[in-house]
């Protein structure tokens, strides 16, 4: 897909959509749980349908409403099932564990950059604990249920892996034990997975980096629960604002766990206008001016972080984003290839990015097959002086598939073949 977007400023109102982070975890433990639990989103995306699919070859029973989804806990696990994750690595590294807690042999395959991505701690890790497998990266088979017990996880290569392992441990017998063996980054994932954990009842101790989980514990559905509003997504449209007319996003809670909204510091950094109340932000536009912005916590917000340095006086300096190189694209060096491709200044350095700000011409981007590279590239043409052409559109279909829908509504100009 190919999308041809001429220069216009954005503005108005924009509702956000179901944030994917929240919206995982709460489909695991809805199928997990007792019962039935309706929850209710705005929209669904190829990496929310790639969990919901794996979720029903295990056994679950999941309908698609108008307003979201009712799932039907898993009354019986299927035999040996095969787990197609899509690109998706939240929902591979989520559901290995859990779904090696409930069978015997899995089948896991995958497509993308999903086979080259980090697995092998959590691997290492499950195979201490009674699991093997057939390979070390995609597809591969799993055999042997996982036991509780003691787990030793480096913190700063995924945070995916804690919550797999915090989503998969209440479901055996052993009580069991995470240590963290480097600092975590990418905290607030964690603290998502464990409010999710909470509003279906399950019990986690926290206390000096160790996560103790109690075994055989029981998952009861809340009954009807709403998708978080999406902060990460919502940084586009946000940034938008602070390039062109004010904007404003709705249905975004400040008291959110999600990291994301750190984008609201980030975007007063710059110089932004950023009026937040509980439920509502807007942003307008001010002088933009570079500064220095750690992402270790926040890495999902480094492309558009970007796009505001090309857009602003002086230098940026996008720090602590070596894991940045290990998403759907490398996206150190696909960010600055995107921003070079505008006419942008940047220098790539192993861990960071160093963007000095100007006046962007347009061009043609290759997306990466990466959805924020994609979404960062259309709101940048909102500075570009001409047209930006964005091969591999289709890429925001991984979070966001009306994303261009949605730029259009507040006055862009994307023209999608």
């Amino acid at each position: 897909m190919i999308a041809r977007i001429t220069p216009a400023l954005l503005g108005g109102t924009i509702h956000s959509i179901a944030s994917k982070s929240d919206a995982h975890r709460l489909l695991i433990l809805a199928a997990l749980g007792r019962g039935e639990t309706r929850l209710k989103m705005e929209q669904r995306s190829e990496d929310i349908d790639a969990t919901i699919s794996c979720l029903r070859a295990l056994g679950a029973t999941i309908e698609i409403l108008p307003e979201g989804v009712l799932v039907y806990g898993i009354e019986q696990v299927n035999e040996n099932p095969l787990l197609d994750c899509g690109e998706s690595g939240s929902t591979f590294r989520f559901l290995l564990p859990v779904a090696c807690a409930l069978c015997e042999q899995v089948r896991f395959t995958g497509g993308g950059r999903l086979p080259e991505r980090p697995i092998g701690e959590l691997l290492r890790v499950m195979q201490a604990r009674g699991v093997a497998f057939s390979a070390e990266r995609l597809p591969f088979t799993t055999l042997g249920k996982l036991a509780g017990g003691d787990f030793s996880l480096p913190g700063n290569v995924s945070s995916q892996y804690l919550t797999g392992l915090l989503l998969a441990l209440p479901l055996t017998p052993e009580d069991s034990t995470i240590s963290l063996t480097t600092r975590l980054e990418s905290a607030a994932y964690v603290d998502i997975t464990l409010h999710a954990l909470n509003r279906f009842g399950v019990r986690v101790r926290v206390q000096d980096g160790v996560y103790t989980v109690s075994g055989g514990q029981t998952i009861r559905s809340p009954g009807t629960l709403a998708v978080d509003g999406d902060w990460s997504n919502a940084a586009f449209f946000l940034a938008a604002g602070a390039l062109g007319d004010p904007v404003t996003v709705t249905g975004l809670s400040l008291d959110s766990p999600q990291g994301d909204k750190a984008v609201l510091e980030s975007l007063r950094a710059f110089g932004a206008v950023v009026e937040a109340t509980e439920h509502t932000v807007t942003v307008s536009p001010a002088q933009l001016v570079g500064c220095t912005i750690d992402v270790g916590e926040t890495p999902d917000l480094l492309p558009i972080l970007a796009v505001l340095g090309a857009c602003a006086a002086g230098e940026t300096r996008l720090v602590n984003a070596a894991r940045l190189r290990l998403k759907e694209s490398d996206r150190l060096a696909s960010v600055s290839a995107m921003l070079r491709a505008l006419g942008g200044k940047v220098e790539e350095l192993p861990d960071a990015l160093v963007i000095t700000g100007g006046t962007l011409a347009g061009g043609t981007v290759e997306s990466a097959r990466d959805h924020r590279i994609a979404m960062s590239a259309a709101i940048a043409s909102i500075r570009c002086a001409n047209e930006v052409t964005i091969f591999g559109a289709d890429a925001v279909n991984k979070s966001y598939p009306a994303f261009y829908r949605d730029y259009n509504q507040l006055g862009g100009h994307a023209h999608v073949v």
